[in-house]
């Protein structure tokens, strides 16, 4: 992987996940409101767990209202529904679940990986083809690293690699604090949705706040999605 041209970087776009769906019409209903209350580049639909015939069409009950914008769709797993939902990509965690899905998914998907603990996995996951790297989500336990160390690793990644990062905010002073690492984008989800006043009052914060951590960089420009893809369902 070549080393990224120099500064200034791409300003930081909002990836936003949802919360976990089993009824899509909550999600829905807010779903204008926030995407047009900020950059959103990518949402990624986070689903319970059902048969595949109900999965799907919950993922059609969200993909027009999200690609008709020009925002990417997502699956948080589910890589075998990504074509029949006419959704634009997978995530996935871990070097395996990665390695095991990029046939299916390439070379007109989006395939992203987060579940990566230590800077060889990272490494890996570039090498073997990912869209874009997450970094500073919990785990299965709810446990993460500090936000110094998250920024560390986005500053790290963001110097030498070309794959965009993605890192996890899980609240508004990260989202600035990454946004100044060198994150390519900002995941959120629940500072968005349980915010008392409302999601689009609060995802319009973050984007506020990227925008200052990335001023405080010295960056100037946009982020594109992650391989060029944007509501291609």
């Amino acid at each position: 992987m070549p080393p990224k041209a120099a500064p200034p970087r791409p300003a930081p776009r909002l990836y936003l996940a949802t919360p976990v769906i089993d009824d899509p019409s909550h999600v829905a209903a807010q779903l204008p409101a926030l995407l047009a209350s900020a950059d959103v580049a990518a949402v990624l639909v986070r689903l319970s767990p059902s048969d595949p015939r109900t999965m799907i069409s919950r993922i059609k009950a969200l993909a027009p209202l999200i690609q008709s914008t020009g925002v990417a769709l997502l699956l948080e797993a589910h890589a075998d529904l990504v074509a029949r939902a006419g959704a634009d990509g997978a995530h996935l965690t871990g070097i395996e679940a990665l390695q095991e899905t990029l046939p299916v998914l390439k070379p007109d998907r989006i395939a992203g990986v987060g579940g990566l603990s230590t800077r060889h996995d990272s490494m890996v996951a570039g090498e073997a083809g990912a869209d874009y790297v997450l970094f500073g989500e919990p785990d299965e336990t709810g446990d993460r690293p500090s936000a110094e160390a998250i920024a560390e690793r986005l500053t790290w990644w963001a110097e030498l690699f070309e794959p965009p990062c993605v890192a996890h905010a899980m609240n508004i002073d990260e989202a600035r604090l990454f946004a100044a690492s060198g994150a390519d984008f900002i995941l959120v989800d629940d500072i968005v949705w349980t915010d008392t006043r409302g999601a689009a009052l609060a995802l319009a914060d973050i984007a506020t706040a990227i925008a200052r951590g990335h001023e405080s960089q010295g960056g100037a420009e946009r982020t594109d999605p992650p391989h060029g893809v944007r509501g291609a369902g």
